[in-house]
């Protein structure tokens, strides 16, 4: 016997909620999810009308998803935002060309600008390139970074007053867990909130209309509107640490479906005794970027690459900053710990 939808009454489910474990009709699945985000952008206030809000877009079902839903709610709830599609070519041949092509079609289909900005560009290296040099045990450390500060530049670019992310509940979630394992504190006390404030100069605030929205409601959510999405994953993210953290939460979710909404308010309220040390946040004396050290990170790793001394960005080498500030060249000693041991 057919279930009834749980909302409607009338129409058969197609589909039991993860988040909530109602059985729901499309029609009502649709205007569940469109209501959840909509009340996550009201009651944080995230946007001002008339504001020009980025949309970081990488073709993936997260930002498509966000695309489709922001000129949604744009057109419905009368936001009065003028939204924009802003991407990152990391340079990664056979992922990043290939999900650039769907990007291309989202502008198409949404009728919304779209700025490309690429690593080649603005640091002189690609993904692959650097990939070659450092292996695939921190190349994430890299792109990470790099992805950070091009969005920031990319924005600007643009004139936008924010940008907002795909970051999904499951995305936090995995950072809360991966913060509290490196017993990060700076980082543990912001990871979980949904917007950040302008930080400096050529930092745009940010947003994450999606955060309280399961990953598997947002694929459910493309799945059933036929959004065109990419879903291969990156060629070179199987080996990052962010992979663990995954598979022990879509273990604890097996077992507790609310394990990832539990783990996101626990990080919400996590607060840090009085006394304890905290970076305090400048900005780099390179290029300007905000850095709660003399150099940022990308500034770091850059050099590390420029030199040929991938390992400088990873880890702490706080102490070397000086050296690199007055160009001063590293001893024998030190060069040889930062080189990468090839087997």
């Amino acid at each position: 016997m057919p279930v009834l939808c749980s909302s409607c009454g009338d129409k058969r489910a197609v589909l039991k909620r993860p988040k909530t474990g109602h059985s729901l009709c499309k029609a009502c699945f649709f205007w569940a999810f469109e209501e959840e985000v909509h009340q996550t952008i009201v009651t944080a206030n995230l946007f001002k009308h008339g504001e020009i809000v980025g949309i970081a877009a990488s073709g993936g079902k997260d930002s498509t998803v966000l695309a489709h839903v922001m000129k949604l709610l744009n057109e419905r709830f009368n936001y009065g935002l003028e939204l924009m599609l802003l991407s990152v070519d990391e340079g990664i041949s056979g992922y990043r060309d290939d999900s650039l092509e769907t990007v291309k079609r989202n502008q198409q289909q949404y009728e919304l600008p779209l700025k490309i900005v690429s690593y080649e560009e603005l640091y002189g290296w690609t993904m692959d390139a650097i990939v070659k040099q450092v292996g695939r045990k921190n190349n994430c450390t890299f792109c990470g970074v790099f992805r950070r500060q091009a969005l920031d530049r990319g924005a600007l670019m643009l004139k936008v007053d924010k940008i907002c992310t795909g970051h999904n509940a499951d995305d936090i979630a995995e950072t809360v867990v991966m913060n509290v394992l490196r017993g990060d504190i700076a980082r543990l006390r912001r990871c979980t909130a949904i917007s950040t404030a302008s930080e400096g100069d050529g930092v745009v605030p940010r947003c994450k209309p999606l955060k309280y929205a399961y990953e598997k409601e947002i694929v459910l959510y493309a799945y059933f509107k036929k959004l065109d999405y990419f879903s291969t994953e990156c060629i070179y993210s199987p080996n990052a640490y962010r992979g663990h953290a995954r598979t022990f939460l879509k273990d604890l979710e097996s077992v507790r479906p609310s394990s990832i909404m539990d783990i996101i308010h626990s990080g919400e309220n996590l607060s840090v005794r009085d006394g304890v040390k905290m970076p305090v946040q400048g900005t780099c004396q390179r290029c300007g970027y905000i850095s709660s050290q003399s150099l940022c990170k990308s500034c770091v790793l850059l050099e590390g690459l420029n030199r040929g001394l991938p390992k400088l960005g990873i880890g702490k080498h706080h102490r070397l900053h000086d050296k690199i500030l007055i160009q001063q060249p590293f001893t024998e000693k030190e060069e040889r710990k930062l080189k990468t041991v090839h087997f």
